[in-house]
């Protein structure tokens, strides 16, 4: 069991010291505020997130993460049809891996630039603080190591920009997080974040009045690791229930249900099914989150200010 911990430690350090250090999430589709704070107030109305996600349920030390969400508009009086809106929001997040700790807390600014009634650009800046926390309490060795056994918690600055540009039926979008970097006190001499950049893009296909298809590709570069991709298909019936699958080329395949409940709420589950190695040791993962909109319900059973 010692020789275990000690391996997943070291697992847990390469990962996040040299690779992914952000959270990924399978629902990223359906929460774009979460990591993009170009949506901030993208809507005319607020939308409220809160998401959770454990990953390789039963593998000790496995990750667990999650956020909280707001996103408001501001509403100005316009002096031109199409003069620039704006928009504010924030988000708490919490991302545990193993020994290591992130919270989160960012306060978002976004202005948006209508080209035409559907054209628009939005561009956006998340600012606020991370807290980063390394607790070795859990591993156990047959002899002192000062390189892995100092506690230490470190208060730091954090932003991330974010763009976004739609049209009627498809968006781009680019992201880059981690804009500061920190150093990872006592967890050796090169733990520090890492620069990540992340570009999205979707299409809405309408199958009918009724039914669309929405494409979509969500690519995350962290610049010293492996570049992750999920390719998604969602089935939208009267933004009432979606369905949708995908593959992540990292290490999963990915499913998805949304149901809207009693017009303004939202509940939405994903599952992945691992196909790396780890699945010898666990093949699920879950997510699960709750959406409420201030957005009033047509009688068509469409939303009054879908993104789309």
């Amino acid at each position: 069991m010692r020789k275990f911990l000690i391996l997943s430690f070291f697992l847990v350090i390469k990962c996040f010291g040299f690779a992914q250090q952000l959270p990924q999430y399978t629902q990223w589709y359906m929460n774009q505020f979460a990591t993009n704070p170009a949506h901030a107030g993208i809507k005319k109305c607020i939308d409220v997130h809160a998401l959770y996600r454990t990953q390789w349920v039963g593998f000790e030390g496995a990750p667990q993460s999650g956020f909280f969400t707001a996103s408001i508009p501001i509403h100005i009086r316009r002096k031109q049809y199409l003069s620039a809106r704006h928009g504010t929001g924030f988000k708490f997040e919490r991302d545990r891996i193993g020994q290591l700790e992130f919270n989160r807390l960012n306060i978002a600014y976004a202005s948006h630039f209508n080209f035409s009634k559907h054209k628009r650009l939005s561009l956006g800046l998340y600012g606020g603080i991370v807290q980063f926390g390394y607790d070795p309490s859990t591993i156990h060795t047959t002899e002192t190591d000062p390189s892995i056994l100092n506690q230490t918690s470190t208060v730091a600055p954090d932003a991330s920009f974010g763009a976004w540009f739609n049209d009627e039926n498809y968006f781009l979008a680019f992201g880059a997080q981690n804009l500061i970097p920190f150093q990872w006190r006592n967890i050796g001499i090169d733990a520090r974040s890492q620069l990540h950049l992340s570009f999205q893009a979707g299409y809405r296909y309408s199958v009918n009045e009724d039914m669309s298809l929405i494409p979509a590709l969500n690519m995350r570069v962290p610049m010293k690791g492996k570049t992750s991709v999920d390719l998604n298909l969602h089935w939208d019936y009267r933004n009432l229930i979606g369905l949708g699958l995908g593959y992540r080329n990292t290490d999963a395949l990915l499913a998805f249900v949304s149901i809207k409940l009693k017009g303004q709420f939202a509940l939405i589950y994903s599952f992945d099914y691992t196909l790396s190695k780890l699945q010898q040791v666990s093949k699920n993962t879950h997510e699960v989150s709750l959406r409420f909109s201030t957005c009033k319900i047509r009688n068509s059973g469409t939303a009054s200010c879908p993104l789309f």
